[in-house]
């Protein structure tokens, strides 16, 4: 047999059974809607963290992350004064209901023991996490991630995504989760790996952002990995 007819049938076998195993998945079955504010009540709680819906009232600590250029490097914020920001963190605190595509939810990482820079009674907020729809025909979430760099190379960011992506898959059973980051952004890079994430592509020159064009990092992860993986 020929080289390239070995190396055709192989991957021929691979497709079939790519196909064979995302049919068993079955069709796309979100469980929706979903209304974070469930987990008021309840939070998600890891060894260190306590991830619970973000809330207007804490602004002032996720503003001592949003107002650092390194940190708005490489996310599509703009630079915001302390109102700007205060008013946005409002907005992104609204939302709650996962229901259709755009649609999202924040989860603010708390530290507990570590107070906040306005309050000493409530637990400083050091990052936050979105859940976000892609597609709800699909069955695609995102994730999303911000850490305030004093809270960086310590494990929590590493500790909060794995359990609202476990979260996710567990709670609301999507097909597939994934996360767009700036490809400059190794830090994040690491993470998806971490997370059992695939590069799946490079989108080149998709957002101009600070005055200049930046490549998009595409990272995924379907169901059946995730499982595979905890199994």
């Amino acid at each position: 047999m020929h080289e390239n007819a070995t190396h055709d049938l192989a991957t021929t076998t691979t497709e079939l059974d790519r196909a064979a195993a995302a049919a068993a998945d079955g069709p796309p079955a979100l469980r929706f809607p979903f209304d974070a504010a469930a987990l008021t009540e309840t939070p998600i709680s890891t060894e260190r963290l306590v991830l619970r819906p973000l809330e207007a009232s804490d602004a002032p600590d996720v503003f001592e992350y949003q107002r650092i250029p390194e940190v708005l490097r490489y996310l599509p914020w703009p630079e915001r004064d302390r109102a700007e920001a205060y008013e946005h963190t409002a907005k992104r605190a609204a939302a709650r209901v996962l229901e259709g595509d755009g649609d999202f939810f924040v989860l603010a990482m708390t530290l507990p023991g570590e107070r906040s820079v306005a309050d000493s009674a409530r637990d400083r907020v050091i990052g936050d996490m979105m859940v976000r729809v892609s597609s709800a025909k699909h069955a695609q979430l995102e994730l999303g991630w911000v850490v305030h760099p004093d809270y960086q190379g310590k494990g929590y960011a590493r500790e909060a995504a794995v359990a609202i992506r476990d979260f996710a898959f567990e709670t609301l059973h999507p097909h597939r989760i994934q996360a767009f980051l700036d490809a400059r952004n190794a830090a994040s890079a690491g993470l998806c790996e971490r997370l059992g994430m695939r590069r799946e592509a490079t989108i080149l020159e998709e957002q101009y952002n600070d005055g200049e064009w930046q490549d998009t990092a595409l990272y995924g992860v379907l169901r059946r990995e995730w499982a595979a993986g905890r199994g």
